[in-house]
């Protein structure tokens, strides 16, 4: 699910294939939204002190366009897991995972220091969030999927 939304929504109704528009269905949670839209105000409150160094609304394209444009405009690599991606279908594919359009998903940047505050925040306003991984200095993204390639 949630593949292909950014390319559905830009078609005519019944131009595309029928796998498309099964594809391009998003799940939408307006709790969550709100819960994620909490936390970032939280952290902007906080000023200087603001654990989001970078923060990415995830789009057309899923994680697949947001992380990479997020590393690369801090001139920086990473390495991601793929599993830590939180999913409700733990069968989708690495592609699937990586693509995937879901809806209530922003990423940020989060310096390691500042997750203990970070972890509050989300805590306090019960919103559920994950780290997928780290930046690196050598300017390479690895993204990683321990269920195919352990």
């Amino acid at each position: 699910i949630g593949l292909g939304g950014g390319a559905a929504s830009s078609m005519d109704t019944g131009a595309n294939q029928a796998d498309l528009d099964f594809d391009s269905v998003q799940r939408g949670n307006a709790e969550i939204q709100r819960r994620a839209q909490e936390v970032i105000d939280r952290c902007c409150a906080l000023g200087d002190a603001n654990p989001i160094l970078s923060i990415h609304d995830v789009g057309a394209g899923g994680i697949s366009n947001a992380l990479p444009e997020m590393v690369h405009q801090a001139g920086l690599g990473a390495r991601f897991d793929l599993r830590k991606v939180p999913s409700e279908e733990p069968g989708m594919s690495p592609m699937q995972i990586w693509c995937n359009e879901a809806q209530e998903r922003y990423v940020l940047a989060i310096a390691p220091e500042s997750l203990k505050v970070f972890d509050a925040i989300c805590a306090r306003e019960r919103c559920p969030y994950a780290v997928l991984g780290e930046g690196t200095a050598d300017g390479r993204l690895t993204v990683h999927d321990p269920v195919f390639a352990p």
